[in-house]
């Protein structure tokens, strides 16, 4: 089957993963938004570069801004699902060791749903991130049991009830500290999407608490009537006494 024909089905995979709520099927909703997605500049370049989201150009912004991610890192990417931050977590780490003269990196995917292999990357479909069990996997997975950078695009699924649905998103945030605790390195990173609104200082505090540096991000390939935000915090704090890789 040709591209043409699967893309198609991968935008609304990745509705299906990357906003809240199932997908209904046959709506003139869902018809809206597949003609809002056919006319996205951004959709066209996933489709022209291969990437299985849009999304994909969300990270590629930040890190293109901030460079959060360079060969040789070890990245776990919480709710990876179609896995187009996955995609681009390989290619900026060299997991694929697709450059011989760059250090070789490793990224970890985790999701509730199905996800599609991808070369370079390890996957770990079907687990919830916010499980301890899931959390003590994803340690046996990692090399050395550490991770330099914690992504994450996941999203709760809806209530419709706005409040609720935001505070919803800062708990799934606020779970990658625990996860941080048991495998982030001295001086690693975290990344995560989180809906806007008047508890998002909340989420800003507890990371402040455990990293020296966090600000808040809205790239441009985020759509502006979206309430989907971003905290980068970096340079953690706390954790292992190891010494991270990047200073050894």
């Amino acid at each position: 089957m040709s591209w043409n024909w699967k893309f198609p089905r991968l935008l609304l995979q990745c509705r299906r993963i990357h906003t809240a709520g199932p997908y209904l099927g046959k709506t003139g909703a869902d018809h809206r938004w597949l003609e809002r997605q056919f006319s996205d500049p951004y959709v066209k370049k996933a489709r022209q570069q291969a990437y299985r989201c849009r999304s994909a150009f969300k990270l590629l912004e930040i890190d293109d801004k901030h460079r959060i991610l360079r060969p040789g890192q070890h990245v776990i990417d919480c709710g990876t699902a179609p896995g187009a931050w996955a995609q681009v977590a390989v290619q900026r780490v060299n997991a694929a060791g697709s450059d011989p003269n760059a250090p070789t990196g490793f990224v970890l995917g985790i999701d509730l749903h199905h996800i599609s292999p991808l070369e370079g990357a390890a996957l770990l479909p079907f687990s919830d991130v916010t499980d301890p069990k899931t959390q003590k996997k994803i340690q046996e997975m990692l090399p050395e049991g550490k991770s330099d950078v914690i992504l994450s695009d996941m999203a709760p699924n809806a209530t419709g009830v706005r409040e609720i649905d935001q505070l919803k998103s800062i708990q799934l945030c606020l779970s990658l500290l625990d996860l941080a605790q048991q495998v982030l390195e001295p001086g690693g990173t975290i990344l995560c999407k989180f809906w806007q609104g008047r508890d998002g200082s909340l989420l800003q505090k507890r990371l402040m608490e455990h990293f020296k540096e966090v600000k808040l991000l809205k790239p441009p390939a985020s759509r502006q009537e979206s309430a989907e935000t971003y905290y980068l915090a970096k340079s953690y704090k706390t954790g292992s006494a190891v010494q991270s890789r990047e200073h050894r």
